[in-house]
């Protein structure tokens, strides 16, 4: 018999890893065009009474105030995951998050409705936070426990795909609409354009969400009623620290992405250098499809190695020998310099990054799986990726040297290769834990 999660046909395994695939896709498509488009307009529409540089700094911080919610979706959709199913919680987490964004679209400016405008549009991307949490966890297990034997490690690596191609989608269509519209225009109405077409994309991804079958590791722990009763409780009371170790491991890897594709290095280059914005962008862009063929090959060489460990030991060591070029090459102020910069760093991103959701699945026991990545996840993005821009800002503007930045990229990077060098590598481990396996032992021996 196969130590491993009861077998799938292949089809249903790559059913289930497009499914997840497109669903986390538009999922951070929502969540990456409120991102750009606060940094665009909503400083004007919605806090313009605050003056122009209070609205701007409030208008970043909804951005920021949607991390502090994502352990609270990842608390919520644990435990009715590891409860009710990984399906379900996949399902319900893309409708709150395409309802939310739409809404969006649809909400009154602050010259309309006064200071309702602005509350409605901080509770609205609570929400989007609050799923995003939840998110990411059902999509990541379902891809894993789908997985065939061997492969979990490219099955798995999916759901990560979704990040840079929502990014991708979110940046193509904003600067269509941009183009459209023109800057009176976009200001005006076009604004609201990339929100209303989320609600397109959250039919076509509850459709195919819906369509896949549900996890074969949780049908299999509820027809032998092994699943846990209060699946968080268990969690915390048994492997708190793991949660804390594995929400190390994705540190390192969350602020490296922050800074590159989420804003921090095309703030810099806009306005210490002076740099043309669009250009900045098309770099970003160029990072972020780089960003997306190394994540797969990271998930894929996980399998190959039979390691997911060596992976990510490679991917930070990379991380900590191009923290230093990727601001140097930045300070050239040459375009082509800027692009191969980013493209290097988001190698070591991406290696990070692919292996990452089969990683945490064969960590944490499958009584607790889904609150275990999820919670993990949540408040690694928080240590890491939640806090990054402005401590970076704060450190170039306080010592007026921006390797002080990449000294700090690089002490995220030696933070989460500790970490990942204390959990045992469990590669092949079996997903659902049998009366006759070893004792679960996640700390590595040395």
């Amino acid at each position: 018999m196969s130590t491993t999660a009861p077998i799938r046909p292949r089809r249903e395994g790559r059913r289930v890893a497009i499914a997840t695939m497109v669903g986390t896709t538009i999922e951070w498509y929502d969540f990456f065009i409120y991102a750009n488009t606060a940094a665009l307009v909503f400083a004007q529409l919605f806090f313009e009474p605050l003056g122009a540089q209070a609205a701007l700094l409030v208008s970043f911080a909804t951005v920021g105030i949607s991390f502090l919610f994502r352990p609270l979706g990842a608390i919520v959709a644990g435990h009715l995951g590891d409860r009710v199913g990984r399906r379900a919680m996949l399902v319900m987490t893309l409708v709150l998050m395409g309802a939310a964004t739409t809404l969006i679209g649809l909400l009154p400016t602050y010259a309309a409705a006064g200071i309702v405008a602005p509350i409605l549009l901080v509770l609205l991307r609570i929400v989007q936070g609050f799923s995003a949490g939840g998110e990411w966890g059902g999509a990541a297990l379902m891809a894993v426990e789908h997985a065939p034997d061997g492969k979990r490690g490219l099955f798995g690596s999916a759901p990560q795909l979704g990040v840079p191609f929502g990014m991708l989608l979110a940046s193509g269509v904003l600067a269509i609409t941009t183009a459209v519209f023109g800057p009176d225009g976009f200001l005006e109405f076009g604004w609201r354009i990339p929100f209303l077409v989320g609600v397109v994309l959250l039919v076509v991804g509850f459709i195919i969400r819906r369509s896949v079958e549900e996890s074969p590791v949780f049908l299999e722990l509820r027809e032998s009623k092994a699943r846990s009763k209060m699946p968080l409780v268990e969690l915390l009371r048994k492997h708190w620290w793991l949660v804390i170790l594995v929400a190390l491991t994705f540190a390192g890897n969350n602020a490296a992405g922050y800074m590159s594709t989420g804003g921090y290095v095309l703030s810099y280059a806009t306005t210490v250098h002076g740099m043309d914005r669009t250009q900045i962008l098309w770099c970003v862009t160029l990072a972020s499809a780089v960003w997306a063929c190394t994540t797969l090959f990271g998930g894929w060489l996980s399998d190959r190695w039979r390691s997911r460990r060596k992976v990510y030991l490679v991917g930070y060591a990379l991380q900590i020998l191009w923290a230093f070029p990727l601001f140097l090459l930045v300070d050239t102020q040459i375009v082509v310099m800027i692009a191969i910069s980013l493209s290097a760093w988001m190698v070591s991103t991406g290696l990070t990054y692919g292996p990452q959701a089969a990683y945490f699945a064969e960590i944490f026991p499958s009584r607790v799986r889904y609150s275990g990545v999820s919670l993990s996840y949540a408040l690694g993005a928080i240590l890491g990726g939640a806090f990054a821009p402005t401590i970076a800002t704060w450190l170039q503007q306080s010592t007026g040297w921006i390797g002080s930045v990449s000294i700090y990229l690089a002490l995220m990077a030696a933070v989460s290769i500790a970490a990942v060098l204390v959990i045992k590598d469990r590669w092949g481990a079996p997903l659902i834990e049998r009366e006759d396996s070893a004792p679960r032992e996640p700390v590595a021996a040395h």
